[in-house]
């Protein structure tokens, strides 16, 4: 029994070569999952279960190495780490030299991806740290690092002298700058290059469409842009270009009217300013209807002036007018009234006196004032008198009486009776030729035009001298009136607004005085409030004025409310565009112009936002092509290409 003991003792501390020989082979092999068997007891069984747990530490090993690779390497957790029991010695080692070998790894590929990551969000302020830990970086991280480093000082410099370029051109409007981007190449040199490239052409584009909009505001229209242009520049350049054309058009047009209308007196002229629209057709069609508003009221007046000029006070000024020439028309009208008034009163009593012989009659004409009024009473006196003298001498002054101054008394007397005979003959005589001379005066002034003429009747006295000075005044006067007056007219037709009627006048004259100087006042002003809106807004670029004309009306008032209304809408419109472009110019793509606008201005607006649309998305796709080359496909590359560089090449 003893001996049967010992036999198995002595088989338990006996270790099979053949099964140890298989395990061994299995380890050289990394077959890590190979155990010996457990019911070894003794020596063989301690050697078994010292073989396994080898096993067990490395396949737990292995599943580390497999664990850490795919939470660093594929899953990106950059802080996962080989974890061990602590079974000392080598094992330890192993394990503190691959949690090493990981941080060696991580630390400059995390300060790179650092560094990558701050430029693609913009951040070119960033450098690779090229100590970790007090140790410098070697090898191919050395490399790397100062590669990078060398492209982020590059963009760097391309992005400061980009926003540089795009600052002078786009906020301070400083043209002609160009970037300077040293010891670049390949791309970066090309998008240098497209920079300055663009740059350049915009400076000429600008340059030459500010030099055909100063023309313009300085009134030369006769210059073109004429700088090579494509796209929705080439579509700005047509668009000035047609309205230079479009204004030259309208300019020579309306000058043209005014010309005709102002200096050469050709009414019924219009403008013909063809393929405008806007505000360039509302600015025509309101020439037009001046012009033809004009023609009409000036013909009317012309038809009655002239008709009161031949003798007929039949009739009146009808054209629909405001304003001044309202007070015009109704000043006219009035005149009419009282000429007829006093030509009916005049003629009554001629008729009475020199037809039926009733002695003793008045004109009355009411209302009337100044020469009309003088007049009047110097019928009436002359009346009154003759009333007096036909009484007495009734037969040769019933002739008198009827106009009839080719009869003389011829029947014989003697003492008084030839003192009053010769006194009414030398009567009928000096009658005749003050009739004749005041006809012929009346004729040159009111038919024929001519100013100045005086009636010449010579060796009368007494009354028929009174009539004759007092012909002889009014028409003294009413020559200094006329040629007063066409003076000022004359010089408001011709544009000199300096002029002021100022002989002297009574009644209706007067108050013609008064409406022409103050019809010249007001024309001054609007001219120079025009003036000053159009120089403050076309020369100086002050936005915002308004034609400040007070006490105005009808076309006057018409025409100082579209000249505002232009300056606001243009206002609107350049500020809308200004806050726009500046907001483009700060990088700024959010911003669209909103401003109601027609013709020109409206395909202008669109131009720019389809600009602002075109530059937002150019922007986007370059941020997204910079971050897919910067951040992925570019240390993709790098990260398979590792270890498989040249020495001594990146």
């Amino acid at each position: 029994m003893k001996d049967q003991n010992q036999t198995n003792e002595k088989n338990d501390d006996q270790i099979d070569a053949g099964e140890l020989l298989n395990a061994l082979m299995a380890m050289k092999k990394g077959n890590f999952s190979y155990r010996m068997p457990y019911d070894r007891t003794g020596v063989a069984g301690k050697v078994a279960d010292t073989f396994n747990e080898i096993m067990d530490i490395q396949e737990g090993l292995v599943h580390e190495v497999q664990t850490v690779a795919k939470v660093v390497g594929k899953e990106g957790n950059l802080s996962k780490r080989f974890v061990q029991k602590n079974l000392g010695g080598s094992w330890e080692t192993i394990t503190d030299s691959l949690n090493g070998l990981v941080i060696d790894l991580i630390q400059p590929t995390s300060e790179m991806v650092r560094v990558i990551n701050a430029v693609a969000k913009g951040d070119l302020s960033q450098k690779v740290e090229l100590e970790i830990e007090g140790r410098p970086l070697t090898g191919e991280f050395q490399r790397t690092a100062s590669n990078i480093n060398m492209m982020v000082n590059q963009l760097s410099t391309f992005a400061s002298e980009v926003t540089r370029v795009a600052r002078e051109v786009g906020t301070e409007g400083i043209l002609g700058g160009q970037a300077d981007v040293k010891g670049v190449s390949g791309t970066w040199k090309d998008l240098t290059d497209s920079v300055n490239y663009m740059a350049t052409n915009l400076t000429d584009q600008v340059r030459n469409i500010a030099a055909v909009t100063t023309a313009v505001a300085n009134g030369d229209l006769s210059k073109q842009i004429t700088v090579n242009a494509r796209g929705e520049i080439l579509e700005l350049k047509n668009t000035i270009n047609t309205m230079v054309e479009q204004l030259s058009m309208f300019s020579s047009e309306v000058t043209r009217v005014a010309r005709e209308v102002g200096t050469e007196g050709k009414l019924g002229g219009q403008a013909d300013v063809k393929d405008v629209s806007g505000t360039w057709r509302d600015l025509t069609e309101s020439v037009n209807y001046m012009a033809s508003n004009l023609t009409n009221q000036v013909r009317n007046i012309a038809v009655v002036t002239t008709a009161v000029a031949n003798g007929d006070l039949s009739k009146k000024i009808t054209a629909d007018v405001q304003g001044e020439i309202l007070e015009l028309k109704n000043t006219i009208n009035t005149m009419v009234d009282q000429l007829s008034t006093f030509a009916s009163e005049v003629t009554r009593m001629a008729r009475e006196v020199g037809t039926e012989g009733i002695l003793g009659g008045q004109a009355d004409v009411k209302g009337v004032s100044g020469t009309w009024r003088d007049l009047t009473e110097s019928v009436n006196y002359m009346a009154s008198n003759l009333t007096n003298q036909v009484r007495n001498i009734a037969e040769v002054t019933t002739a008198v009486a009827k106009g009839d101054l080719s009869k003389t008394i011829t029947v014989d007397a003697k003492g008084e009776i030839l003192q009053l005979k010769s006194t009414i003959n030398i009567m009928v005589d000096q009658l005749s030729n003050f009739a004749s001379e005041v006809t012929r005066v009346a004729r040159e002034v009111s038919t024929e035009g001519i100013l100045g003429g005086q009636a010449d009747v010579k060796g009368v006295s007494g009354t028929w001298k009174d009539l004759t000075d007092s012909v002889n005044f009014m028409a003294g006067t009413l020559t200094d009136q006329v040629r007063n007056i066409a003076e000022v007219t004359t010089a408001v037709a011709k544009g000199d607004l300096s002029k002021q009627i100022t002989v002297n006048a009574k009644g209706e004259i007067l108050e013609l005085k008064n409406t022409i100087n103050t019809m010249v006042e007001q024309l001054s002003t609007f001219a120079s409030e025009v003036t000053r809106v159009a120089r403050e807004v076309g020369t100086e670029g002050m936005l915002g004025g308004q034609a400040q004309v007070k006490g105005v009306a009808g076309t006057w008032r018409d025409l100082t409310e579209s000249v505002n209304y232009m300056a606001s809408n243009l206002t609107n419109q350049v500020r809308n565009i200004a806050v726009v472009t500046t907001a483009v110019a700060n990088g700024d793509l959010s911003k669209k112009i909103t401003a109601d606008v027609q013709g020109e201005i409206l395909e202008l607006k669109n131009t720019i936002n389809t600009m602002v649309d075109q530059l937002s998305m150019f922007s986007s796709e370059v941020t997204r092509v910079a971050r897919e080359v910067g951040t992925e496909e570019n240390w993709a590359d790098r990260l398979r290409l590792k270890g498989s560089a040249e020495p001594g090449k990146t």
